[in-house]
C-alpha cells in the first residue's frame, strides 16, 4: 500500500505552519489521520505535533554558535539541510513503515533552498523508495499579488521551484482570511489570470521599453502555456480548505488504494453480548 506525502514549501511568513496546524485539524474532523514532519532546522515554535522533528538531528543555532564554521543564518540552513540529505536514514527510521500514512513535510523557509539546492529533489526520491507519493506544494501570500510584476515575480519563483523539483507542484495562495471584500475582488484577476489584459492595465507604470518587451514576452509564456495557477487558501472556510485537499488528493491519488477494513474482533464480541442481552429480555 502507498503512502502519502505533502512537501510543505514556500518563504518565510508565506504561512506553511499554520496550513499544517489548520490542515490537521480539518483532517481530524473528517476523520482521516494527518501527520506532520518538521524539517526547518531553525524553526522556534509551531502549533501542531509532529511525528519526527529534525532538530533532533541538527539545528541552525548549534550550527552558527560552532567557531569551525562560522556561518551565517542562511548558510547555517544550507549546512544543516545538506547535513539531513546526507542521514535520510533518521527520517526513515521516524517513520517507519505503517501503510496508508499521509505526512505533510514543513520545509525551510527559505525560496532558494528549492530553486537553487538539490535537496529537496533527493528527498523527494527518497520518499519514493519509502513508497509515498509526493506532491510539492508551494505557498505564497496573497499580500505579494498587489500588482502585475509583483505576481509575475510570484510565478517565476513558483516555475523556478518546479523547474528544480522536477514534478508539477500545487500552488497556494495564502493568507485570503487577513484580506478585506474589496481586496479579494482585486486578487480574483490573478487566480484565473488573462495576462495581456493585465499587462494593459499596467502599460503606464511600465516607463522602459526593454523592460516592458521582456514584461510582456514573460506574460506570453505564461498565458500560452498555462503552467501556473494558483488556488486560494482561506483557514476561516472549511469549503476554501476542502477545495485545497482535494486538488492535492487529487493529485496524489490519495484513496484509489485504500481498503476496506473488516471491524476488529472486540466490535464483533461486544456486537454479540449486545444481541444476547435483548434475545434474554424478550425471552423474560
Amino acid at each position: 500500500m502507498p503512502r502519502y506525502a505533502q512537501l510543505v514549501m514556500g518563504p518565510a511568513g508565506s504561512g506553511k505552519s499554520t496550513y499544517c496546524a489548520t490542515m490537521v485539524q480539518h483532517c481530524e474532523a473528517l476523520n482521516r489521520s494527518v501527520q506532520v514532519v518538521n524539517l526547518d532546522p531553525a524553526a522556534e515554535h509551531f502549533n501542531y505535533s509532529v511525528m519526527a522533528d529534525i532538530r533532533e538531528l541538527i539545528e541552525v543555532d548549534d550550527v552558527m554558535e560552532d567557531d569551525s564554521l562560522r556561518f551565517g543564518p542562511n548558510g547555517g540552513l544550507v549546512f544543516c539541510m545538506e547535513y539531513f540529505a546526507n542521514n535520510f536514514d533518521w527520517l526513515e527510521s521516524c517513520l517507519g513503515h505503517v501503510e496508508d500514512d499521509y505526512i505533510l513535510f514543513d520545509c525551510p523557509g527559505n525560496i532558494l533552498y528549492y530553486s537553487e539546492y538539490s535537496v529537496e529533489k533527493r528527498l523527494r526520491y527518497r520518499l519514493k523508495i519509502f513508497y509515498f507519493r509526493v506532491k510539492p506544494v508551494l505557498f505564497l501570500s496573497s499580500s505579494l499579488f498587489s500588482s502585475l510584476l509583483q505576481f509575475i515575480s510570484g510565478i517565476l519563483a513558483a516555475l523556478s521551484a518546479m523547474i528544480s523539483l522536477e514534478i508539477p507542484q500545487v500552488n497556494i495562495m495564502t493568507k485570503m482570511d487577513l484580506l478585506s471584500k474589496k481586496a479579494k475582488k482585486e486578487i480574483e484577476k490573478f487566480l484565473d489570470p488573462d495576462m495581456y489584459s493585465l499587462l494593459d492595465d499596467s502599460a503606464s507604470g511600465l516607463r522602459s521599453k526593454k523592460f516592458k518587451k521582456l514584461t510582456k514576452a514573460i506574460c506570453g509564456l505564461i498565458d500560452d502555456y498555462s503552467m501556473v495557477r494558483f488556488l486560494p487558501y482561506d483557514q476561516s472556510d472549511e469549503e476554501s480548505m476542502n477545495i485545497v485537499l482535494q486538488h492535492i488528493d487529487f493529485a496524489i491519488q490519495y484513496g484509489e488504494d485504500l481498503e476496506f477494513k473488516e471491524p476488529k474482533e472486540h466490535e464483533d464480541d461486544s456486537s454479540a453480548m449486545f444481541d444476547e442481552y435483548f434475545q434474554g429480555r424478550q425471552n423474560e
